[in-house]
């Protein structure tokens, strides 16, 4: 039978995972195979709310509390790193604890894991369900994001790999920072399925427009020596057009160009091999809660 992880990475949250946990259990009811949930308590300030749940079908969830927080990225990551080197599975789902990535979409990706065993599935997000301004901001990102790097990423965390593709992930810095743009980049074996982003189940929306912006500005990092190369090409030509009417109006553009890539250089550092390596140092405490099958 094949072992399948969920990793959820989660500050604060809890009523909200709690409920996907639930509803996790009925989506996985039917599966033929042993589900474990591994969830990565970014040092939140929240207590936990609960200490007993009972499931149907998942066999064990455990929380792994660090110490201090360090970001969703670096949480996945740091989660990926623990199951890697210290569990046994066949596939690992990544999903967000609020709500947003549908637990009703599960059975559509393990399906397609099933059939395509040695690769990663990305849930390609075709719907959003977030207010008009924060859809319009999230065209912005992924414009930006195909014009500097040619990649259009329409996928976030919610994904299906292989452990080997894990393991793949996880030799590179990129992954400490931006989980979409180093799959993108690192995992060329993958397969996608549609998706429709749902709506947080209890509270707003913890992305806001700055987080957004680190958000995209780190997965255009990944993708760097492309960002440079693409804009060098656009001074020469744009500086060959306005030569002749050379002025504060005209070279504008190139002072807000020099501006983004310093910040995305700057993002770059965000890139850390090292605190990759050494993040299960950071983790405090693993909690077991509740029991499966009512035991």
């Amino acid at each position: 039978m094949k072992k399948i992880k969920i990793l959820i990475s989660i500050y604060n949250d809890w009523k909200s995972v709690f409920k996907l946990l639930e509803n996790i259990d009925l989506q996985v009811a039917e599966w033929d195979a042993e589900i474990s949930i591994l969830i990565i308590n970014d040092a939140s300030v929240e207590n936990q709310t609960k200490t007993e749940l009972s499931f149907k079908k998942i066999k064990s969830v455990r929380i792994i509390n660090m110490k201090q927080n360090r970001g969703h990225a670096r949480c996945n990551a740091a989660g990926l790193k623990y199951l890697t080197e210290k569990e046994n599975f066949d596939h690992v789902i990544l999903m967000d604890g609020d709500g947003e990535d549908r637990p009703e979409e599960l059975t559509l990706l393990f399906n397609k894991s099933k059939e395509n065993p040695s690769k990663t599935v990305t849930l390609n997000r075709i719907k959003r369900s977030e207010g008009l301004f924060f859809k319009l901001l999230y065209e912005c990102h992924k414009i930006l994001t195909y014009i500097f790097t040619g990649k259009l990423i329409k996928f976030g965390n919610y994904s299906c790999l292989p452990k080997e593709h894990a393991a793949r992930l996880l030799k590179e810095a990129c992954i400490w920072s931006s989980f979409s743009g180093s799959v993108t980049k690192v995992i060329s074996d993958r397969i996608s399925v549609p998706s429709i982003r749902g709506q947080r189940y209890f509270g707003p929306s913890q992305m806001n427009l700055f987080s957004l912006l680190v958000h995209s500005f780190s997965i255009i990092a990944v993708f760097r020596e492309a960002v440079i190369i693409r804009s060098v090409l656009f001074l020469f030509v744009y500086l060959f057009f306005v030569f002749n009417s050379l002025s504060i109006i005209t070279l504008f553009p190139v002072l807000i160009l020099l501006i983004f890539l310093l910040l995305i250089f700057k993002i770059s550092f965000r890139e850390n091999i090292e605190e990759l390596n050494h993040s299960l140092e950071n983790i405090g405490s693993i909690n077991v809660l509740g029991d499966s099958n009512g035991r």
